[in-house]
């Protein structure tokens, strides 16, 4: 059986277990932040959101901008640790095979359930159109067969799209791209008629190579939003749900993470090195905290000085905080219990589940009273134990554990 990308394998070799509780608990960690980062999208940032006209306050809007600097960087690196490995135990057919199991149904179902429940509520309570059944909303307007609607609010049309499950179907394309790099590599070494040679270890990183990959993700960065700003969503080949801003992020974690298991940073990387980069990210952060998220000096895109500016900061704090946070749970988040393999083999199951969950309750919430950060609250704390309880129950039901 494969592995889920937010769970490790069930059964490891002992010498493996250290590493495996201290992933684990990375892993649960970036679940719930995840949980937590959508408990407060309709109270902070501007983006567009399931739930509209709610209080807002800059803080919450800041912790936004901070958890997209990294926390879906350091998923996608986390997430390719396990790859290499899966690949070689069970070959290129049968990780695949898994991979489509594991990744593909839930986002083809999630698409078919999930998603259209929540643009179906948006629907019904902000877009102003006559009211109209959920089938007939899925038929006309979500798959978009008729014709758009004049006036039509976005965020585009048809409505169809995979919601917060771009993550699973974009770690689909990356381990069907590394299949295809993994056997177009075999194929060469066959037709080439040289022997195999062996692996080139690569370093371990260190100062300099960390500063030269920021310095390499920044410009990148910069690059592609001259053209795409930050929260601009694309249906790549009209499929693949991609937000270009964050690719060279997204790409270049999931390449180190292949990396990383291939030649042994995860247990050989210096934990001086780390703290040094925890301390700076944390320094970074609080100092965002102090300008706000909305600063003038920042800017999502363009051509000019603040695109640039943010450009380095966001890729600054990205490698930063991937990089603390990895040294401070391998050096000090080391404990497995049985509680916490339980919460990380539920982890893939709560990115799934746990959206509606939190969108019904910002939707229960609303009108209340609350301040922003009370109904922030609220929400992540309900959100993550319901949703932690409801994966636990999924996955003990016939025929889901396999895809769960």
């Amino acid at each position: 059986m494969d592995t889920s990308p937010l769970a490790s394998p069930p059964q490891a070799p002992d010498h493996l277990a250290h590493r495996l509780a201290w992933l684990d608990n990375i892993r649960i960690a970036l679940t719930v932040l995840v949980v937590i980062h959508h408990a407060a999208q309709p109270y902070g940032p501007a983006d567009w959101w399931y739930v509209e006209d709610q209080p807002r306050t800059g803080a919450l809007a800041t912790l936004s901008a901070v958890d997209g600097t990294f926390f879906m960087s350091l998923f996608f690196f986390v997430s390719a640790v396990f790859v290499p490995g899966s690949y070689d135990r069970h070959g290129a057919w049968r990780f695949l095979r898994g991979r489509l199991i594991r990744l593909g149904i839930p986002v083809m179902a999630g698409a078919l359930t999930i998603v259209p429940g929540l643009m179906y509520a948006y629907y019904v309570h902000y877009r102003g159109y006559p009211p109209i059944s959920f089938p007939r909303y899925v038929t006309d307007v979500y798959l978009g067969l008729r014709n758009e609607p004049v006036g039509w609010s976005g965020p585009s049309w048809p409505d169809l799209q995979f919601g917060h499950l771009w993550f699973i179907q974009n770690l689909l394309a990356y381990s069907v791209l590394y299949v295809l790099c993994r056997q177009a590599a075999r194929l060469l070494t066959r037709r080439s008629g040289r022997p195999r040679r062996e692996r080139r270890e690569i370093p371990v990183p260190g100062h300099r190579a960390l500063l030269c990959l920021t310095a390499a993700i920044a410009a990148a960065t910069f690059a592609i939003r001259l053209r795409y700003p930050l929260d601009t969503w694309i249906p790549f080949l009209d499929f693949l749900q991609t937000e270009p801003a964050r690719l060279p992020q997204y790409a270049t974690f999931f390449t180190l993470g292949l990396l990383a298991q291939r030649h042994g940073w995860l247990d050989h990387f210096d934990a001086r090195t780390g703290w040094t980069w925890l301390t700076g990210g944390l320094a970074g952060v609080a100092l965002l905290f102090v300008l706000g998220a909305d600063a003038s000096c920042f800017g999502p895109s363009g051509l000019d000085v603040p695109s640039a500016l943010w450009a380095a900061y966001d890729s600054a704090l990205c490698v930063a905080l991937c990089v603390g946070l990895l040294t401070l749970f391998r050096e000090t988040i080391t404990g497995g219990s049985r509680f916490s393999r339980e919460l990380a083999a539920d982890a893939y199951a709560v990115y799934i589940i746990h959206l509606p969950l939190a969108v019904t309750l910002q939707f229960y919430l609303a009108g209340r009273g609350l301040t922003a950060a009370a109904a922030w609250g609220a929400v992540s704390v309900a959100a993550v134990l319901s949703a932690f309880l409801l994966a636990a129950g999924l996955r003990r039901l016939p025929g889901l554990r396999r895809v769960l």
